[in-house]
């Protein structure tokens, strides 16, 4: 029985850590008023560690380094919360979360990339490199990005949301 449960944790985290972009994305369409510019997002040391890992990966492949968006951050902590309460690692309302950056902020490309439980930024990294699609956002024809990085309170596991944009 534990075996068939590591199993299915597995596959369930397989799926989840596809990575998810505007263009692929699925979800209910964002019909709530646009919403006001989201200026202000405290960092905790994971989330400068792991963005400062992205830039750094970025620009030792030939690419430019992002600039970070506290807006995006913000909506990446909401999907990060989201995630917790509903005990789930997904891309749900991916579209909503595209919408909003694309409507505040004038994007005109989204990606998003999740993770869980990985206990370094190193780590979860590592992950998304080894995944075409997370590498894919990673390496995409983006010019800025938001991270979150939100420990549940109940187990100690991490959940990252990372989210791209070319504005």
């Amino acid at each position: 029985m534990e075996k068939i449960k590591r199993t299915m944790l597995f596959i369930a985290i397989l799926v989840a850590m596809n990575a998810c972009s505007a263009d692929t994305a699925e979800g209910s369409v964002d019909n709530t008023p646009v919403s006001t510019l989201v200026t202000n997002y405290t960092y905790n040391d994971t989330e400068v560690q792991t963005m400062k890992l992205i830039n750094d990966y970025r620009v030792s492949v030939g690419l430019q380094a992002l600039e970070r968006i506290n807006h995006i951050s913000f909506k990446c902590q909401e999907h990060n919360l989201y995630m917790i309460e509903n005990n789930v690692v997904d891309h749900n309302d991916f579209t909503a979360r595209s919408n909003n950056i694309t409507n505040v902020l004038g994007a005109k490309k989204v990606g998003e990339n999740v993770a869980y439980n990985y206990k370094t930024p190193e780590a979860a990294l590592r992950a998304w490199l080894e995944s075409p699609g997370h590498k894919e956002n990673i390496e995409g024809d983006f010019t800025h990005f938001g991270l979150s990085v939100t420990t549940d309170a109940a187990t100690g596991k991490k959940y990252y949301t990372n989210i791209f944009a070319k504005l």
